[in-house]
């Protein structure tokens, strides 16, 4: 589902008009309505203001997530899921490797460009 739509159904499910939403964010109706057709994107700034208005996470509002802040790969759902319930110690291993693969990554990414 696309931005556009997104923001069209939570306006929805408070009951707000565009213009409800427009006066939340600082925009005009027309602009909310060019939003939601698609017509335009809205700049990161605005989205964000969006989202805040929505009740949501920025990261839902684009598609990244789920309403709940979940990621939609079910696989990593459910290592999040299963790394959550693990003891403090093993949790804070896992993370520790993990940030320092992440970072090795982001680094590999730098230097092949």
């Amino acid at each position: 589902m696309d931005i556009g739509k997104r923001i069209m159904l939570l306006r929805k499910e408070k009951n707000w008009s565009q213009t409800d939403l427009a006066k939340q964010v600082g925009v005009s109706r027309e602009i909310i309505s060019k939003y939601e057709k698609e017509d335009v994107t809205p700049s990161v700034e605005v989205a964000r203001k969006i989202a805040d208005a929505l009740n949501v996470s920025l990261d839902y509002l684009v598609g990244k997530t789920n309403k709940y802040g979940f990621f939609k790969d079910s696989d990593m759902i459910r290592r999040l899921k299963d790394i959550s319930e693990l003891l403090e110690k093993v949790k804070e291993h896992i993370l520790y490797n993990l940030d320092a693969t992440l970072r090795d990554y982001k680094a590999g990414q730098v230097y092949a460009k």
